[in-house]
């Protein structure tokens, strides 16, 4: 049998409750029971002072004097106790009734309904208590102690109380338990649904975030999780719809003209076969740059980092491309200092400056010039690219890490895709100013490595 979270959640809820409600009814038991004890010990030491008293008397008086004896038992009437007082022949001296029959009407009436008490007993229910006087018995007493009202209110009053409010507190605790299970499961019950809607494609599922604990953190972070799916799948799909545009071009030129051909239009000449071999390989490089694109988006998962050598680096990429610059008259000038290191992947940051550097050589003029700079922070290693070309217009800055984004140099408009891609896996960043007619520059950040 399977329950919901809620019902995971308040049955310990009401557990608890539970618990803490026998544990007061318990505490009563304890408090009652006590209470009882201490009564009764108070009355033993009263009575034992009535004895003590009862013996005095016998003493000051060389017997037993009825009409002394009178005040000491409305005196312990008033302690709470109902005597009959016997010598120590077994005659009755004196009883409480008879003491306080000789009181007037209304002192009498005020002493019973100070000592007003309720037996629970029948009428004969008293216990002897001999009375001695230098190690002679002198007579006995009989002494009932009725329980007073005041104690009998008082613990009916305490069961009320414990009663109603135990009944109260319960039904409030099972209702405020009731509503913390359903706050509590109510933002995963949010969480459950968009996962399920998430596994069944609908990427737009997100978790309303009312709090700051650690369900409102988990929202938090499904919402980006969800956010990340749904930009890579846009991504994905735009990526599709790219690549199958930018195929359909070459495609049907080779069609068109093979069919040309198998009419008898175009004649199978050097040339035609030719064009059929550069659309070809137009088609080779699109899926060579998707390919390449693909693999610097997983590149994270691939990457052999290690300490590199900006310097030696920036240098032997540099004397590669030093043939196509001569061809513009050109400059490439490295600066870098010695020993300067980046932590990185040294394929994957040579492909990131290969492409940038690829693409400052096509933007340069005759006698241009490239600057490769790198310096270092606290936190960061930075490599610049920078250039004295044309520039990038202000209208294309936004869209130049696009990819299939062609500017006015054409290509296939993966370079700089590829470019971001690699710098995102080595969790850098990239940014770019240009102004028109006086050059671009790219400014890469990597993080430096640390002890983690």
């Amino acid at each position: 049998m399977s329950f919901s979270l809620q019902r995971k959640l308040l049955l310990p809820l009401l557990l608890v409750t539970l618990i803490a409600l026998s544990s007061g009814v318990l505490l009563r038991g304890f408090i009652i029971r006590d209470f009882k004890a201490f009564a009764e010990g108070r009355s033993i030491d009263r009575l034992y002072q009535v004895l003590a008293v009862l013996e005095g008397r016998f003493a000051e008086g060389n017997g037993w004097q009825k009409e002394r004896l009178a005040t000491d038992l409305i005196w312990a009437n008033q302690m709470g106790f109902e005597l009959k007082l016997y010598d120590r022949d077994n005659r009755l001296i004196i009883t409480t009734d008879q003491a306080l029959n000789g009181l007037p009407p209304l002192m009498r009436k005020r002493i019973s309904a100070s000592t007003e008490g309720r037996p629970d007993a029948a009428p004969d229910d008293y216990h002897p208590y001999p009375l001695f006087l230098q190690g002679r018995e002198i007579g006995h007493l009989e002494v009932r102690i009725p329980r007073p009202i005041k104690e009998e209110l008082f613990i009916s009053s305490s069961n009320q109380f414990l009663l109603y409010s135990t009944v109260g507190m319960g039904l409030v605790a099972v209702l405020l338990s009731a509503l913390l299970a359903r706050r509590l499961s109510r933002p995963l019950q949010h969480l459950i649904t968009a996962a399920e809607g998430i596994a069944n494609g609908d990427l737009r599922q997100r978790v309303p975030i009312t709090t700051t604990d650690e369900i409102g953190r988990l929202a938090t972070a499904f919402n980006t999780m969800a956010d990340s799916l749904e930009g890579h799948e846009r991504l994905r799909r735009q990526l599709v719809s790219n690549a199958a545009h930018e195929l359909r071009t070459p495609l049907m030129v080779i069609r068109g003209e093979l069919e040309g051909m198998l009419d008898g239009v175009l004649p199978s000449s050097p040339e035609a076969l030719q064009s059929l071999h550069q659309e070809a390989g137009r088609l080779t490089a699109i899926l060579d740059g998707v390919d390449e694109l693909s693999r610097a988006e997983a590149s994270f998962l691939s990457l052999q980092r290690e300490e590199v050598q900006l310097k030696l680096l920036c240098e032997g990429i540099a004397t590669r491309f030093g043939r196509l610059a001569e061809d513009k008259r050109a400059r490439i000038v490295v600066a870098c200092p010695e020993g300067l290191t980046v932590w990185a992947d040294p394929d994957r940051l040579s492909q990131i400056l290969i492409n940038l550097l690829t693409n400052a050589i096509k933007a340069l003029p005759e006698e241009g010039r490239i600057e490769l700079r790198a310096t270092e922070t606290e936190q960061t290693t930075v490599i610049e690219l920078s250039d004295n070309g044309h520039g990038i217009p202000p209208g294309l800055l936004p869209h130049i890490f696009e990819r299939f984004y062609k500017g006015a140099q054409g290509g296939l408009g993966l370079g700089l895709a590829i470019v971001r891609e690699l710098v995102t896996a080595h969790n850098g960043t990239i940014e770019v100013v240009s102004e028109p007619q006086r050059g671009t520059t790219f400014t890469l950040r990597l993080p430096r490595r640390t002890k983690e």
